[in-house]
């Protein structure tokens, strides 16, 4: 199976579809569809692992086993039984059933999982009289569940645990990014590291260790302990050793990251996170408001930020928050690029600049924008209060 291909899906958040494209284009994925949240494509069991390794902006990759259609929780029971399941596993694997139902004959995703349960179970029981054990923590076969009205869908997990947990986070503030949105923020503004980079209100960092792993074009899985592809049958650990250890395409970096937070504490997570990552040579932290800034950290650059929204922190005056974002902007940080993923629109009414791209991306529950300002030096028509 090395050399053959097959088909996979890609798991995104909403608005990075095509920065997930993009990485898996440059992987060698072949037929590709963009969904949504999601990515089909095509390729090869070294793909498999490179994706899991190297996508920054993937949140798991299933590889599809089977399809079928499916009126009745019976039907479901008699197709699942059907397989042959000593190809991927056997009665002394552990397994677990992540089952997601969008239809009105499948109304509970629970029981949906119980019968595949059932008939993974009965299958061994039959032919060994002897069951597989559910595992919910660490299964040797994650298996995922889809349905869509009739059509269902049964695929392998090959990640395990999301693959927004890179391994590097050792400690977190109270409202951390996630790292695959950061990596797609960075990566939808072009930059790859030809400048220097500032994050003005860094919380706990994630956006300056995915630039800098961006920028030295580091893969994000390297830190990680485990893929759930490593308990498969056809796990081939020469093939993965190959691509988890080549380091040919990683670069230099001749800039620096700055970060500052008003936050001591959260510069602490954030400088214990950078040390887990090994990246202390790239990263400059600093305890300092963002209103503080009366110079840039370098001359010319990128400003990456997501200010707090008023959800879960509640700044003393939120409004008044983003007013001073604006007024800092346009007076520090002229010749930058200024990108800030926020949520309501009064905020960014209040930053009074006039964006030049605005992207929706979800943070969480919640429906964000991302917007760019090109911050020019005394251009009063730049200057636009008010943006609706």
């Amino acid at each position: 199976m090395n050399g053959r291909n097959f088909a996979m899906i890609a798991k995104t958040m909403a608005g990075l579809e095509e920065v997930l494209a993009e990485e898996l284009i440059g992987l060698g994925a072949n037929n590709l569809e963009i969904g949504t949240r999601m990515v089909s494509f095509e390729g090869d069991l070294a793909l498999l692992y490179r994706a899991n390794i190297q996508c920054r902006t993937a949140l798991r990759i299933l590889r599809p086993v089977y399809q079928f259609t499916a009126r009745n929780a019976d039907d479901i029971y008699k197709k699942v039984k059907a397989m042959n399941w000593y190809e991927h596993m056997t009665e002394d694997s552990t397994f677990a059933i992540d089952a997601i139902t969008f239809s009105e004959l499948f109304t509970h995703s629970k029981f949906v999982a119980y019968r595949v349960k059932d008939a993974i179970a009965d299958y061994f029981m039959q032919k060994t009289s002897k069951r597989p054990s559910v595992d919910v923590k660490d299964p040797d076969l994650l298996i995922n569940f889809h349905i869509a009205h009739d059509k269902c869908t049964l695929s392998f997990d090959s990640s395990g645990e999301s693959l927004h947990k890179r391994g590097y986070r050792v400690a977190q503030t109270e409202a951390p990014l996630n790292e695959v949105l950061a990596a797609g923020m960075i990566l939808k503004t072009g930059w790859r590291g030809e400048s220097d980079f500032v994050d003005p209100m860094c919380g706990s960092g994630t956006l300056l260790i995915e630039a800098a792993m961006i920028a030295m074009n580091v893969p994000p899985g390297i830190y990680r302990s485990k893929f759930a592809f490593e308990k498969w049958k056809n796990f081939n650990q020469d093939l993965f050793d190959t691509i988890y250890n080549d380091d040919s395409g990683e670069r230099e970096f001749k800039y620096k990251i700055y970060g500052s937070d008003i936050s001591a504490e959260a510069i602490e997570i954030a400088a214990e996170n950078v040390k887990s990552a090994n990246l202390q040579r790239h990263i400059n932290l600093e305890v300092k408001p963002f209103e503080k800034y009366d110079k840039a950290p370098a001359e010319k650059g990128i400003l990456i930020t997501n200010p707090p929204y008023g959800e879960r922190i509640q700044p003393d005056d939120l409004f008044g928050l983003y007013e001073m974002i604006g007024e800092r902007l346009k007076h520090v940080f002229m010749g930058y690029s200024a990108w800030i993923l926020s949520y309501q629109r009064e905020c960014f009414n209040k930053i009074g600049l006039k964006p030049t791209k605005k992207y929706p991306l979800v943070n969480g529950s919640l429906q964000c924008e991302f917007r760019r300002y090109d911050i020019f030096a005394g251009k009063r028509t730049e200057f636009k209060k008010g943006d609706n």
